[in-house]
């Protein structure tokens, strides 16, 4: 009769010291995401991570359980479906913590890419653009319960112009047209019609928020605000008259890498105004100059209490007359 395997992981390690994560990453699924209505489902090539805490008496954690867990969640899935990347994650992060018994913390985090349909702004052609999607699950062992906190997030592609390279254009173009003997009334109504040249970033606006797990924060919403906090978007196909319009559209609202945040901040706070206040809003917006090698960056990290509290100030200020 042959002897059971020693089960080496539940072994007492040499050196005891407990671990923050121990787990696996760049495990990619297929994950189907349900639309209500009866529309098709979303289809998402995803890449995950799962991770629990060891404590200091446990030589190695059984990994996989981890697999165990995602796999029993997504075959659920397919009979019961999933509206909400998140809500897979929150389900896989409870499971792991059930196999994980000497777990007080599981981490599941998921990654991917999601199709956006647009029509360009003036020929109306159909065409697809590409941004990322992420959701992510921490699950606290409590005395009496499993507690879950989410985070949705979003990553989306737009491109920016420069006001401060707009602004000495805007001098140059008038200093010439005065050269010129052109009226100041007729260069005043001229630049106001006509944007000035500039040069553009494709910048990348990037939202996270997290919550409780009872709350819901749709991942459509979190995509439309990066969407509208840029210059303009980007569009995979563009005719000449399309190419136009976007161009100039973006010049006529130009914005600092900074402007992009503010605004993600005050679209976040106005659209999602009934989260908790304790709810932790995470924006950040990456520029890719093409002027310089470098990228600009701008982030903002805060409750959306804070957010709230900041915003009402400075409409009252504002109201006020104070600079």
């Amino acid at each position: 009769m042959s002897l059971p395997l020693p089960d080496v992981q539940a072994g007492s390690p040499d050196i005891k010291i407990n671990l923050t994560r121990v787990g696996v990453k760049n495990v990619k699924k297929l994950v189907e995401v349900a639309r209500a209505g009866g529309k098709r489902p979303v289809i998402l090539i995803s890449d995950f991570h799962i991770f629990v805490d060891l404590p200091s008496d446990i030589k190695g954690a059984n990994l996989s359980r981890n697999f165990e867990a995602m796999y029993e969640v997504l075959e659920e899935a397919i009979s019961t479906p999933i509206y909400e990347v998140e809500e897979l994650c929150s389900e896989v992060a409870k499971r792991v913590l059930e196999l994980h018994e000497y777990a007080s913390i599981a981490e599941v985090g998921m990654k991917s890419e999601y199709m956006l349909k647009r029509r360009t702004p003036v020929m109306k052609i159909s065409c697809q653009e590409p941004a990322t999607i992420f959701a992510e699950a921490r699950a606290f062992r409590t005395p009496s319960n499993v507690r879950i906190k989410k985070i949705i997030g979003a990553e989306i592609v737009g491109m920016t112009a420069c006001p401060c390279a707009q602004e000495l254009m805007r001098d140059k173009v008038a200093a010439e047209l005065t050269k010129m003997g052109v009226a100041r009334k007729d260069i005043d109504a001229f630049l106001n019609i006509v944007p000035m040249a500039t040069h553009n970033q494709r910048g990348r606006g990037i939202i996270s928020i997290e919550v409780e797990d009872d709350v819901k924060v749709p991942m459509e919403r979190i995509m439309r605000i990066i969407e509208r906090s840029m210059s303009a978007k980007t569009y995979e196909i563009l005719k000449r008259p399309d190419e136009a319009e976007l161009v100039e559209t973006a010049h006529k609202k130009p914005m600092f890498v900074e402007d992009c945040v503010r605004e993600m901040a005050k679209r976040v706070v106005e659209t999602f105004n009934k989260l908790p206040d304790d709810s932790i809003i995470n924006i950040k917006q990456i520029n890719e100059e093409s002027i310089h090698q470098h990228d600009a960056v701008a982030e903002r990290v805060a409750s959306i209490g804070e957010l709230r509290r900041e915003l009402k100030e400075s409409n009252a200020k504002m109201n006020a007359g104070v600079a």
